[in-house]
């Protein structure tokens, strides 16, 4: 049933309470998440200018804290431009379909509820006597959910770089193409040994299964964490992988023609996936908002939020910080790390963890299973290593002798 998504739908469901506290739900998500955009430009601002030397927002309110306001007011009254060569529809359209899949991508999320192995995240609404859950919606396929979101948000740049009828944004559009096709496998696979331990695609039920500390960061043995770490910075162009709006190669890359409003479309799209990119994370590896339980009522009903807060923190200041730290990769570097090491190591790691699962099943000696399947990988890293060694002398080779393809 699909109004079964929330605990407060099951059963009788009218226009009060039901169905007015799901709607109350909805708003409340998309003002929390423009909030959190807002306060991340800020902070990406003022973490990156200390981590450079540099001052960073400091007149707009105290401490810079409404220079993100100030710019969102600005680009509202500048003057929206549209290039003679432009598609009008797919133009104006093409910002929208870079939003809306990472506000869809937060509804998912649970923010908070009490998971011990039995609550589940539910929580009682004072007042109402109804339960419900700290997330917009729950489906059954919420992981497969935020994949699907995830692979749709390129073709905003996509058809963003196709309509501006400009060179620059085109080469912006294709490189962000290969480069999710690229990062979209190696992220799928580590989604994979997560689902593996847990048995379910609800993100409600993932982080159910990581009460007590039982978290899939050391269930899976830490390398799909890694993988999807580095993948989902791919996926979000973010530093070093903003190849797609390299400045110094392609102007602004997809967004180039671009302008007032819509631009600051693409420009709240960004932020807004790191927002929701990293609150994903804290979900499937670090237990979403579960955490250890204290005090009086109403501070263990704020707590899990507070946890699940902190974790976000944690990850938002990661990925300023490889803005502040990293070097840009060159584009062969990022097609190298993408199918020549990530795609496999998640691939390996994903039959290993399979295998000790089937081992622990048939009570085959853990330790002969481990050393064999360590061998197997090194080996199997070992032979992909030297083909891909291979490769490069043979390039060379053919560059000397002057062999074009």
């Amino acid at each position: 049933m699909i109004l079964a998504l929330d605990p407060l739908l099951s059963g009788d469901v009218g226009w009060w309470p039901e169905v007015t506290i799901v709607v109350i739900k909805v708003v409340l998500a998309f003002v929390v998440l423009l909030l959190a955009v807002m306060a991340m430009v800020w902070f990406e601002r003022k973490v990156h200018a200390d981590m450079t030397n540099r001052i960073g927002p400091n007149l707009a309110g105290p401490f810079g804290i409404f220079q993100t306001l100030a710019d969102g007011v600005k680009f509202f009254f500048k003057e929206d431009l549209m290039p003679n060569r432009a598609d009008p529809l797919v133009f104006r359209l093409a910002p929208y379909l870079s939003l809306v899949p990472a506000f869809i991508t937060f509804t998912v999320i649970p923010l908070g509820g009490r998971f011990d192995g039995k609550n589940a995240g539910e929580i009682t609404l004072p007042g109402f006597q109804k339960v419900t859950l700290l997330q917009v919606a729950d489906p059954h396929i919420g992981i497969l959910l935020v994949l699907a979101m995830s692979s749709v948000a390129v073709y905003g740049i996509l058809l963003a770089g196709w309509s501006s009828g400009s060179k620059y944004p085109l080469l912006g559009s294709v490189r962000a193409t290969a480069q999710m096709i690229s990062y979209e496998a190696a992220i799928g696979l580590a989604v994979l040994a997560v689902l593996l331990r847990t048995g379910s695609l609800s993100t409600n039920a993932i982080v159910d299964h990581q009460a007590g500390w039982n978290w899939n960061l050391w269930t899976t043995l830490f390398v799909p964490f890694v993988v999807f770490l580095i993948a989902i910075t791919a996926e979000m162009n973010r530093p070093p992988f903003d190849l797609v709006e390299a400045e110094q190669e392609l102007v602004g890359g997809f967004h180039t023609e671009y302008s007032s409003i819509r631009f600051a479309l693409f420009f709240l799209s960004e932020f807004m996936n790191v927002v929701t990119m990293s609150a994903i994370i804290v979900t499937l590896f670090f237990g979403g908002p579960s955490g250890p339980s204290f005090g009086p009522a109403w501070l263990r009903a704020i707590l899990p939020t507070a946890w699940f807060l902190g974790k976000l923190l944690v990850f938002l200041f990661l990925f300023v910080s490889f803005r502040a730290t990293l070097p840009r990769l060159r584009y062969d570097q990022l097609m190298d790390l993408g199918w020549k090491l990530l795609i496999p190591l998640a691939l390996g790691w994903f039959l290993l963890l399979v295998a000790l699962r089937v081992a622990a099943d048939s009570d085959w000696n853990p330790f002969a299973t481990g050393a064999a399947l360590i061998a197997g990988l090194a080996g199997g890293g070992l032979l992909l290593r030297k083909a891909v060694r291979t490769s490069h002398a043979r390039r060379a080779a053919e560059a000397e002798a002057g062999v074009t393809l």
